[in-house]
């Protein structure tokens, strides 16, 4: 598709962006009571931006304009702040992390499909050269270290080697062989003509068609190259001859937009450059002569120069900014005033606080809370998407482009925003010659001295009082270390694992269409594949791509996988770090045990874990069989292992995590009920109970599975029939009954032998199940989490409620 369809879908999406606004804006001015009809509110805005989210991640990708691909992510990272707030809270409203919409999407005429969670592809491309290098030094360390050892190539048996050095001499001989048939017969053809030419030759009208037949045919795929190029110039699929030359660099437009953001700094740092030497001493002079103008009148008005405005309050910004010099002159005196002010009031200010203490709050009534009705939360992104929504409407929406056939980069825009950063620069310098020659003005005019030193050494003396007391876990314990000797000795010690290239989307499973049927009929529906996918994506991938997400969006620090052996917990770890580009630690019991023994030696590896982490950020910190940390009783056998040592430590290590800090504590287990529940929640802020497959999912996943693996699939494979049976197993059973059953041998017998259902079904048969107790008993354990209890809770109201209600319709 071509720049204009992005642009079109630019467009669109910012129309759906402002009815979006507008609507919202209509429903946070009014509270609703119903919270159904609540929910199906904020479900349907749900929806809209989840669109909308669709539509601005294309066409950021696509587009090959810079700057419009700046605005546009402005607006992107809004919107998926906007996701995450709705998110959180429909997860409030229903008490559940798991949402069946699809009565909703049924009236919205859309598919599930159209509200899949995309990953913006931006996550891994501005950075793919650092992690591509990264990457290298890890398989390095690995190299070095024997942790990873290179494939050997795979020795030929003797036969083999025969087989082959028979195949190459006989494929030798054939081609000698051709090449001296086709000798002969080129001998034979040049004897040929020379033979029949003396006995008969061609007439002279005979030769002037055959010359007026070459040539006509000559000028007409002229004429019809020369027409294509006209038709394809003027529906814009390629560049007029003026602008070949200039088209080099677009040649790469389909491979991806790294180098497009190499050429724009390129173009911006000449800008610059240019900027700096035409305007530079123009900029400098003004600012010198409106510093100076504005410092000579304040001390007409006031009677001395005065004080020089700091580097944190703006320097001569603050003083040129539109304000006359007596404003100027009166503002630096109130500030003055202020400061003294706040001194004097220290001390009456910390009384009041101690008697607000003291006193008892008011209690909240329930009663009052049910009439006012539901209100949504205040949002952190609406600002960021009316900024952008205004900046769209101001350059880009009326913006004339039919010159800019290039579609790369807007010369004047690239001008006004290095002009603001040169004169910033250059202001700079100014502050520091204006500051100099006004303590000179002072002491020669006014006989003022500076007071600098006195002040220095007050402000430290008070920085040294007001120190805080640093963690333990933000305490520098490595502060003569680089980064890259501490990230060489984690991967030494295996703390730094490499991650499996995983898409999210290798996470294969249908969506459950009947979901809300089944809860207004009151029954829990079971969470499929894909709403995992959706929530592994909100809560793990989204926040951890985009750095403006993770400071302003609802902070997730830490989530739980948790569910039976081989429902693709580990896989989803490794998703999550392919597709936003993370580094991977494991700090799983088995990994660590024995590695930095005692106390002092875990605070170190803590300590260094989290300063590799923030410095390479995004990282993910892998737990493996957490339950194992927060575990009633040890087991004898993994007494020596000591897999509890993490537990008293692992809330302080969690509260080191900042919301610019994009680290994410991602726990898995099998046996989340041999756990002590209350640390363990209190250590998870996110926990997702993974269940086995559904019929829909299980009937994708063989065909899947089995194509994967080399085979083919036949009517006398009965797919249907495999899901059916496969009820109670897992995606890591039937996967490993496919690859079984797919054997090298098995594979090269599927021309004359086509795979049947009774194979699978075989080896399938071997291994245990997931039985209804073990699913009993991860339920009664989920019912036991925050989240679990609240729902209870809002049932068992929802209960009274609808009693109460009957026996009043009775009387």
């Amino acid at each position: 598709m071509s720049q204009a369809t992005y642009n079109k879908m630019w467009a669109d999406a910012q129309k759906d962006i402002d009815i979006q606004l507008q609507r919202e804006r209509e429903e946070s001015s009014r509270p609703e009571i119903d919270l159904v009809k609540a929910f199906n509110t904020l479900a349907t805005f749900y929806i809209k931006y989840m669109q909308i989210f669709r539509n601005l991640e294309m066409a950021h990708d696509q587009l090959v304009h810079r700057q419009k691909r700046a605005a546009i992510r402005q607006v992107l990272d809004g919107v998926i702040g906007r996701i995450l707030e709705i998110k959180k809270e429909m997860v409030q409203l229903e008490n559940s992390e798991f949402h069946y919409i699809d009565n909703i999407l049924e009236d919205l005429k859309l598919l599930p499909e159209d509200i899949e969670v995309p990953i913006p592809r931006y996550f891994v491309k501005e950075k793919l050269g650092v992690l591509q290098e990264r990457e290298k030094l890890l398989d390095q360390i690995l190299l070095d270290t024997a942790l990873q050892v290179q494939k050997p190539d795979k020795a030929m048996t003797i036969k083999e080697a025969v087989k082959v050095i028979q195949v190459s001499e006989r494929a030798r001989q054939g081609r000698c062989r051709a090449a001296f048939m086709k000798r002969i017969y080129l001998q034979d053809k040049r004897e040929r003509p020379s033979k029949l030419h003396v006995q008969t030759g061609p007439s002279p009208d005979e030769a002037a068609t055959c010359i007026q037949k070459v040539w006509r045919g000559y000028i007409q795929r002229k004429k019809t190259e020369k027409m294509r190029e006209e038709e394809m110039i003027f529906l814009g699929m390629t560049l007029p001859p003026h602008l070949m030359a200039t088209s080099i660099s677009q040649l790469g437009a389909g491979e991806g937009n790294a180098p497009h953001g190499e050429v724009q700094e390129i173009h911006e740092e000449v800008f610059k450059e240019k900027l700096k030497e035409m305007e530079g001493l123009n900029i400098m002079k003004t600012l010198q002569d409106q510093t100076g103008q504005c410092l000579i009148e304040c001390r007409h008005i006031i009677g001395r120069f005065p004080d020089y405005p700091t580097e944190e309050a703006g320097g001569s910004m603050a003083m040129l900014s539109e304000r006359t010099p007596k404003e100027v002159a009166a503002e630096l005196a109130v500030k003055r005033e202020m400061a003294l002010l706040k001194q004097a009031q220290k001390g009456k200010i910390e009384k009041e606080g101690k008697e607000k203490t003291k006193a008892k709050p008011p209690q909240k009534s329930g009663d009052n809370k049910e009439e006012e009705g539901w209100k949504m939360a205040p949002s952190n992104f609406l600002s960021i998407l009316e900024e952008g929504s205004s900046q769209y409407k101001v350059v880009w929406q009326n913006r004339d482009e039919e010159g800019d056939f290039l579609q790369d980069h807007d010369p004047e825009l690239i001008k006004e925003k290095m002009r603001e950063e040169v004169e910033e620069e250059i202001r700079v310098q100014v502050d520091k010659v204006m500051q100099q020659k006004l303590e000179e003005l002072k002491l020669a005019v006014d006989g003022e001295i500076s007071k600098k030193q006195k002040k220095g050494r007050k402000s430290q003396k008070t920085k040294a009082t007001m120190r805080k007391r640093i963690p333990e876990m933000e305490q520098d314990l490595t502060p003569d270390r680089t980064i890259d000797s501490l990230y060489r000795e984690l991967v030494e010690e295996g703390l730094i694992i490499k991650a499996k290239t995983i898409n999210l989307s290798d996470y294969v499973g249908e969506y459950n269409y009947v979901g809300s049927v089944l809860r207004q009929a009151g029954q829990e529906p079971v969470p499929s594949p894909a709403h995992v996918r959706h929530l592994i994506a909100l809560y793990g991938i989204l926040p951890l791509g985009s750095q403006t997400v993770h400071e302003k969006a609802p902070l997730v620090k830490s989530l739980l996988l948790a569910g039976p052996a081989g429902v693709g917990k580990k896989m989803l770890v490794h998703a999550i770090c392919t597709e936003t580009g993370a580094n991977l630690f494991d700090l799983s019991p088995s990994n660590i045990a024995g590695k930095y023994p005692g106390k002092n030696g875990l605070r170190m590896m803590l300590h260094m874990v989290l300063k590799v982490a923030k410095q390479l950020q995004p990282s993910v910190v892998w737990i493996g069989d957490t339950e194992k940390v927060f575990s009633k009783a040890v087991v004898k056998v993994e007494e020596e292992m000591n897999p509890k040592q993490l537990e008293k430590v692992l809330p302080k290590f969690l509260n080191a995590f900042k919301a610019p800090d994009r680290v994410l504590l991602v726990g898995t287990t099998n046996r989340p009920f041999d756990a002590n529940p209350k640390p363990f929640c209190k250590v998870y802020q996110k926990i997702i109970l993974i269940p086995r497959p559904d019929y829909t999912s299980r009937f994708v996943l063989w065909k899947h599975i089995i194509l994967q693996n080399g085979g083919v699939i036949t009517n006398l494979l009965d797919i249907s029939c495999l899901a059916k049976l496969s009820d109670g197993f897992t995606q890591g059973h039937m996967i490993q009954a496919v690859q079984d059953v797919l054997s090298e041998l098995r594979l090269l017998q599927m021309t004359r032998k086509p795979l049947r259902t009774e194979e699978f079904i075989t080896f399938l048969a071997r291994q245990d199940p997931v039985y209804q107790e073990e699913e009993k008993t991860f339920k009664a354990w989920y019912n036991k989490t925050p989240l679990g209890k609240a729902k209870i809770r809002a049932l068992a109201g929802s209960k009274k409620g609808g009693k109460g209600s009957k026996e009043k319709v009775k009387n």
